[in-house]
């Protein structure tokens, strides 16, 4: 099967392959076989009619395009292995030449990885904050924990600081209401903080029935940073009674006997959170800095191409959530104030993420990276719990989609990516080397002599309901590329012998 290679420009080239009948008389066969099975010809057995009279009945060219098309795909494939190429979308495909009994002559313009040199990776340098785990995030977890197993109860008497008092709210402007402002049935713990500047002040020795009106910023929204006038009505009081942080509530939150034994397991879950933290700002900072010493052009189509699916993606969620991007931009923390700045800061995030995906991928190939089966079994365990859902779930998940080809990949570039990071230097801020190579997925590390199996008690935290439209590049990483498949031919049109 004899093919020439054109190099277009530097990530586009074109395939000029050469098929011979006797490689296609497999596919012609098949063609034959599957039209014969499909139509009714009086005098003959539905399947047992004859190829010529099939030629007669439908036409040669019908059963060279069905072949031409079916034999296509593993020919292109065999060039593309021949001329070792690493195709970075779908070819364009046109049958140029046609002589029946003899060869099929076909071109495959696509855009391929373009050439580059991988950076010394040892030469990577890259500064992370501090791991800085202290009493103050232990003491929040367990005051958590006891207000979810706090007793209310409803009072007659003026609301004071740590009451959950309930509340309804009415916002305005020059005496026009806000509907974004103003919501009934809040409950909301005085001195906890969070809401509204100057709620507590004027919440605080209110009854039920009661209104107080006070002037506050507004902090989302179309008038997010703007004043406000508050009204706020008081309709219950409820002292809030938390429960004794002794054995009995260790025993009643946690699979513990003691509370101190609940305590040590709360300390060390924070430090393994603490560490996968500093380890994923590890992993986005190493990858920029490789990105920045690589230089190579993407092919135009595939960056568009990218750029426009994650607009149509993010577009479909914000019509989900009923939202306008005007007004997530509004509510959320995004750095980008306009439509503008906000579609920019993702192109860019997307290009970063297709440069990243090239370059992981390099590597892979370079340094022949597998997958094995137990590898993607712990994947899917990961997307389960980040997602809320079972493995069987989402190994249904993969095979309805056929997405098994994509998470595979996904696990080959983040084993690309470790091997970069645990050749890079990596230093906190205060100077010390910062070493991830003995960091497990659950933030224990290896020479830990006993790996936590259980999530503890704090992991009873709420996840994370929603995700951000954006990724970083390292993130993004994971994502597919293009695919190699082959788009039917044009119709094949035989030439005059």
């Amino acid at each position: 099967m004899p093919s020439t290679l054109e190099q277009l420009s530097p990530n586009r080239v074109k395939l000029t392959i050469e098929l011979p009948f006797s490689e296609l008389k497999p596919a012609l066969d098949k063609a034959y076989a599957e039209i014969g099975s499909q139509v009714t010809v009086p005098g003959f057995r539905k399947g047992k009619v004859p190829a010529r009279v099939i030629d007669q009945r439908f036409g040669r060219g019908a059963v060279l395009e069905q072949a031409i098309n079916s034999a296509l795909p593993d020919a292109y494939a065999a060039a593309v292995a021949e001329h070792e190429l690493v195709p970075l979308g779908q070819p364009d495909v046109d049958v140029t030449k046609l002589e029946d009994g003899d060869l099929v002559e076909f071109t495959a313009e696509v855009d391929v990885r373009p050439e580059f040199d991988l950076p010394d990776f040892s030469g990577i340098t890259a500064e992370v904050d501090v791991l800085e785990v202290g009493d103050e995030q232990l003491a929040e977890r367990i005051e958590m924990l006891r207000s979810r197993f706090a007793t209310n109860t409803e009072v007659d008497r003026a609301a004071a600081e740590g009451d959950v008092v309930t509340l309804d709210l009415a916002g305005s402007q020059n005496g026009e209401p806000l509907d974004e402002a103003s919501a009934t049935g809040v409950n909301y713990k005085l001195g906890s903080g969070g809401m509204l500047d100057g709620l507590d002040e004027a919440a605080t020795g209110l009854k039920a029935g009661e209104t107080a009106t006070f002037t506050s910023t507004l902090v989302g929204g179309a008038h997010k940073d703007e004043q406000a006038e508050i009204e706020l009505t008081v309709t219950k009081v409820a002292e809030q009674e938390l429960p004794e942080l002794d054995d009995d509530f260790a025993q009643m939150v946690s699979q513990f006997d003691t509370v101190d034994e609940m305590k040590a397991d709360l300390s060390d879950a924070i430090v393994r959170q603490a560490r996968l933290e500093q380890a994923t700002q590890a992993r986005d900072k190493v990858l920029e800095a490789v990105l920045a010493k690589t230089d190579f052009e993407l092919p135009e189509a595939l960056v568009t191409g990218d750029f426009e699916a994650r607009q149509q993606q993010i577009n479909s969620q914000l019509a989900q959530a009923g939202l306008t991007l005007e007004r997530y931009l509004a509510e959320s923390d995004e750095e980008a104030d306009t439509a503008e700045e906000f579609w920019t800061t993702i192109q860019k995030r997307s290009l970063d993420a297709l440069r990243a995906q090239v370059v992981l991928d390099k590597l892979a190939d370079e340094t022949e990276i597998g997958v094995g089966q137990e590898e993607l079994t712990q994947l899917i365990f990961a997307k389960a719990a980040q997602n809320g859902s079972t493995p069987e779930q989402e190994m249904q998940h993969m095979m309805e989609h056929n997405h098994t080809q994509e998470w595979m990949l996904e696990v080959r570039r983040n084993k690309a990516l470790t091997e970069i990071v645990n050749a890079a230097t990596i230093k906190d801020a205060n100077g010390e080397v910062v070493d991830l190579t003995r960091l497990q997925q659950d933030g224990s590390l290896v020479e830990d002599t006993e790996v936590v199996e259980d999530e503890p008690a704090e992991q009873a935290e709420e996840a994370k309901p929603a995700k951000k439209a954006t990724k970083k590049a390292s993130a993004a990483a994971s994502a597919p590329t293009g695919t190699t498949a082959v788009k039917p031919a044009k119709k094949a049109e035989a030439d005059e012998a």
